[in-house]
């Protein structure tokens, strides 16, 4: 990026990347949960937990049925926890009319859909200095600087970089003459993919300076940031549905969710589009005080994600808020396999 101003700034030309081939990877094909299995598997959570799960699920299937908006929104863990797939067959199946994530959980879906494998395994790169130095993160800037370029969101530019093979060579002309192939070995892991195939908004609520994309000579932050400003309007505009009522779920994304969404709400309430007797839930494994929540001596106050999703906002507009409490690794198999039942 040009910087025209009075400090010294890091050249990123300095930069040593790597093929993303060669990194070693905690999550691999084999651990991707199957959508076929999950029918087979053991669950152990409290009994309370899986009754708020599904009444949560017939709460969702029935706000489709009446054509009312479902919201997604999700931390990066659940697509390093391999759940991608059962959320993309969810996606298809029609039961979220919007996804959304933080650019971390963006990257770790469009690593899957790369190579098939994701979550780098850190403290080994960390100490060679090549933390998220693999040279294919370039893609991801490549389809945000041509996405920018087209005025797009976030996600859809990088769902159609996995779905369209001349969007995808339009993007390689931006990494220079070296590079004018990439290719996505596993497009259907991607939730991204889906939802661009499906017509399904999938936004990206990103940061400056918090992710691996930052690190390399092609990113540009104008970009960056252009695609997920346009991605919270479109995430915006979803908010403005639930003035008929809806489902917001929150997947273990403790500030960047429940900020979002409380921002979204209050912009839809202010031009009369006010969320009325919305359900909301959020899923995490901290324990869950609710009479706490105004305490600011109490470590209840600062979750945001319960505070908002499951408290302030639903309270404000006469709806209901649920806890999920418990290891995703259990909760979102669970709520998958309940879904299913329901349909």
């Amino acid at each position: 990026m040009e910087y025209k101003g009075r400090y010294k700034i890091f050249d990123p030309v300095q930069i040593v990347t790597y093929p993303v081939s060669e990194r070693s990877n905690k999550v691999k094909l084999d651990d991707l949960a199957d959508p076929d299995n999950i029918g087979g598997m053991a669950f152990d959570i409290p009994k309370d937990v899986e009754d708020n799960i599904v009444l949560l699920a017939s709460k969702i299937v029935d706000a489709r049925m009446k054509d009312r908006p479902v919201l997604f929104f999700t931390g990066a863990h659940l697509i390093k926890n391999g759940f991608g797939r059962l959320l993309g067959d969810l996606v298809r199946r029609g039961l979220f009319t919007i996804i959304s994530g933080n650019a971390a959980t963006s990257i770790h879906d469009f690593e899957l859909g790369l190579i098939g494998e994701t979550s780098e395994y850190v403290p080994q790169a960390l100490e060679k200095g090549q933390f998220g130095m693999a040279f294919e993160f370039n893609y991801i800037n490549a389809a945000l600087i041509l996405g920018n370029r087209y005025r797009l969101g976030y996600g859809e530019s990088v769902g159609r970089m996995i779905c369209d093979e001349a969007f995808r060579k339009e993007a390689a002309k931006i990494l220079g003459p070296e590079n004018l192939s990439i290719e996505f070995r596993h497009p259907e892991l991607s939730v991204q993919a889906v939802c661009y195939e499906k017509k399904i908004p999938f936004t990206v609520h990103a940061g400056i300076g918090t992710d691996v994309l930052d690190q390399h000579v092609y990113f540009d932050g104008q970009a960056k940031g252009g695609c997920s400003g346009r991605d919270f309007l479109i995430y915006t505009n979803e908010i403005t549905r639930l003035t008929g009522g809806g489902v917001i779920l929150n997947i273990g994304s403790a500030v960047t969710g429940p900020e979002v969404f409380l921002k979204a709400a209050s912009m839809a309430g202010n031009t009369g589009h006010v969320p009325d007797k919305i359900i909301t839930a959020n899923f995490d494994l901290r324990p869950y005080h609710p009479d706490k929540c105004t305490d600011e001596n109490h470590v209840g106050y600062y979750y945001r994600d319960q505070k908002s999703i499951v408290t302030r906002v639903p309270k404000a507009f006469g709806g209901k808020g649920y806890y999920i409490e418990g290891n995703q690794k259990q909760t979102i198999p669970i709520l998958y396999k309940k879904l299913l039942e329901l349909l």
